[in-house]
């Protein structure tokens, strides 16, 4: 009873803060999210962990993968098509270069994109609220 409890809690806190993150903010953290999940897939790997690495690889790119799902083409047009193949073209790097010989240079460079987009997400965001982005990159 007492698991049950606590997953609800987690669920209502989960709801709360997904209700009170604003949209850009949300895409900013999810990326951040899926670049934290490439690094654990990248560690487990090297420490032969290979079902764990296999578990974080799969986050990170169901984050991309709800990303890509989520663009609206009708509002977007043409930059909604750019980051639905720039979110596709980072899950099918992310899946083969995972257990390959040269996977910690792939990830390197994968990960280093989803920080670019990171922060190019939070300057967007800061613009639309009127506000000045932070020179300093936020990791």
């Amino acid at each position: 009873m007492m698991h049950n409890q606590m997953a609800y809690l987690a669920n209502q806190a989960y709801r709360g803060a997904a209700t009170t993150v604003p949209p850009l903010k949300a895409v900013s953290m999810l990326l951040g999210g899926a670049a934290t999940f490439l690094q654990k897939a990248l560690v487990a790997q090297e420490a032969r962990r290979f079902e764990e690495g296999h578990e974080y690889l799969m986050k990170a790119t169901a984050i991309l993968r709800g990303l890509s799902h989520n663009l609206d083409f009708t509002k977007g047009g043409d930059v909604a098509e750019r980051l639905y193949q720039t979110y596709s073209a980072l899950i099918l790097a992310s899946l083969k270069a995972y257990g390959r010989p040269n996977a910690r240079e792939s990830f390197r460079r994968i990960i280093a994109g989803l920080a670019e987009m990171r922060e190019a997400w939070e300057f967007v965001d800061a613009a639309s609220r009127g506000g000045k982005a932070d020179s300093a990159p936020s990791r």
